[in-house]
């Protein structure tokens, strides 16, 4: 510590620039000597360009002129290092030339002071330099639909988002900002959940499809697996996949409560995490009970993409829908209408009332009565799951079904004694 004190500043600055460039150096000198044919740059170069970049900010002060030309004859040199290396390799990336711009801006950057920024540019210059064969697998795997949906999705968000009013409207209270925020989260906690589904394809059998199901739709996930389980004659492991998904429900909806109503989250937070710990225990201790055949079950199911922008859209139409019944219950019915709202709603998908809930309780919706609201919903969507498990899955499967998910939803109710 006494030693950096009684450095000058500017040594600091240039041991920092140093150190980043070093870094980008060592990992380009690496990839040069596994290539085996001309590359740019290494070790020392890498941190020259680094200094040339300090040293020019440095003569520039504020003006930008001269910082300019630099990284334009930079550029120029490693145009000519490109050129060279076009005429000489059959295949030729432009990375390492990128790179050298990269240090050149970091070390233009630690002169400014801008020091988290030159660190944060150095440290993903280095991650997308060194998980070159993984982000090339991952493209390689993405379908261009699929990429396609995202950079929508991106663009909408990204533009959208920002510029929608974040004040209510109407005597119902709409919110256009918060309900696409909602919109958002949803989609990318299911986005979440599909894009693990992709990466894990073919591993990890029916358990795991469970799991990352229900962080997608347990719904969905219980369909999928019971229709599956009447030519696989595996009951116990299909019963307790289809547990196992409604379990993880719970801990999606921790995830969504925290993210926009805290208090209702902490009123639910311990039921939720003892239910989700109890489903997902039982539900693989019973997939683990010795079933007549004893083959291995493959992972067959592939999700939609979330992130459909019709899909996106309709859940919007949805959540206000949910909103705006959940308040003229709440108006002209009571807490009984509410109740009778929530049971209805968990016959299909209970995030829109959800994620409805979190925006009336503590305001139009006392907080007790929309956690009761809220395990309501859950319980009666678990009841739901059981009867479509009864009757798509086989004889076997369908009956443990139903009684696992009808047992989760009889508990999902017993916090209501103490709310």
């Amino acid at each position: 510590m006494e030693l950096y004190r009684g450095l000058p500043p500017e040594a600091v600055k240039i041991l920092l620039v140093l150190f980043l460039s070093f870094l980008i150096g060592l990992e380009r000198e690496e990839h040069k000597a596994e290539a085996g044919y001309y590359a740019f740059g290494g070790v020392r170069t890498f941190p020259l360009i680094g200094l040339i970049g300090y040293s020019i900010a440095l003569l520039s002060g504020t003006q930008l002129l001269p910082l300019t030309v630099g990284f334009l004859v930079i550029g120029g040199f490693l145009s000519l290092s490109y050129w060279h290396k076009l005429s000489t390799a059959a295949a030729a990336g432009v990375t390492s030339e990128m790179s050298g711009l990269a240090t050149y801006l970091v070390g233009a950057l630690v002169y400014y002071e801008h020091y988290w920024i030159a660190t944060t540019l150095s440290v993903a210059s280095l991650l997308l330099l060194e998980l070159k064969t993984g982000l090339e697998k991952l493209a390689s795997r993405a379908a261009p639909g699929e990429i396609l949906t995202v950079a929508k999705f991106l663009l909408l968000t990204a533009v959208i988002l920002p510029i929608l009013p974040n004040r209510e409207f109407s005597p119902f209270h709409i919110n256009p900002f918060k309900t696409w925020l909602v919109v958002v989260a949803v989609s990318a906690i299911s986005y979440g959940s599909y894009i693990l589904q992709k990466l894990t394809k073919e591993r990890g059998g029916v358990a795991l499809a469970a799991f990352l199901g229900g962080a997608y739709s347990s719904t969905l996930t219980t369909v999928v697996l019971s229709r599956r389980a009447t030519h696989e004659e595996r009951p116990h492991l299909f019963a307790g996949g289809v547990l196992i998904a409604s379990g993880v429900m719970y801990l999606r909806l921790v995830a969504l409560l925290a993210l926009f109503n805290r208090h209702l989250m902490s009123l639910l937070v311990l039921p939720f995490i003892v239910l989700a710990a109890l489903a997902i225990a039982v539900g693989w201790i019973w997939s683990l009970r010795p079933d007549v055949r004893v083959h291995a079950v493959k992972r067959e199911f592939e999700p939609s993409n979330p992130l459909e922008l019709l899909a996106a859209f309709f859940f919007a139409v949805l959540f206000l829908a949910m909103l705006v019944s959940t308040q003229l219950a709440v108006t002209y019915l009571g807490r009984a209408g509410v109740n009778t709202l929530a049971a209805v709603m968990g016959v299909t998908d209970v995030d829109p009332f959800i994620m409805s809930m979190t925006q009336a309780a503590g305001t139009l919706t006392p907080l007790k009565v929309a956690g009761t609201a809220v395990l309501i919903a859950a319980a009666s969507n678990n009841l739901m799951k059981g009867i479509y498990a009864y009757n798509l899955a086989d004889r076997k499967t369908g009956p443990q079904s139903f009684f696992l998910l009808t047992s989760l939803a009889a508990l999902g109710l017993v916090p209501l004694l103490w709310l």
